[in-house]
């Protein structure tokens, strides 16, 4: 499975499925707490406890997680998903890459 999915592609695929991934976002805590928005329906777990929620994600459903720029933390987080069997990508650029392209966010929850 691919560790990445470009902005123009995760948008195409929300536009034409009924099955829609589960969004992840996994941005630090200051980040996000830093941040007003996020993308609309993500849900937010704390990459620094993975440890204690990966095992609580859907393991038959498309993950897309991301991070304020797609580097280190989706990285990290995407090879620990992976690696326990679970469909994950990030989102090439991370949550900036997706509003440089157009993508929506909605204000955080």
């Amino acid at each position: 499975m691919d560790r990445s999915i470009k902005p123009d592609t995760l948008k195409s695929e929300f536009a034409g499925s009924n099955t829609k991934p589960y969004l992840l976002d996994v941005r630090r805590a200051d980040d996000r707490d830093a941040s007003s928005g996020q993308l609309a329906g993500a849900t937010w777990k704390d990459p620094t406890q993975l440890a204690e929620w990966a095992d609580s994600l859907p393991k038959d459903q498309d993950i897309v997680l991301y991070c304020v720029r797609g580097g280190g933390v989706s990285n990290s987080v995407v090879d620990a998903l992976q690696a326990r069997g679970l469909k994950a990508r990030f989102i090439e650029g991370g949550i900036e890459g997706w509003k440089a392209a157009g993508g929506e966010v909605a204000v955080k929850t």
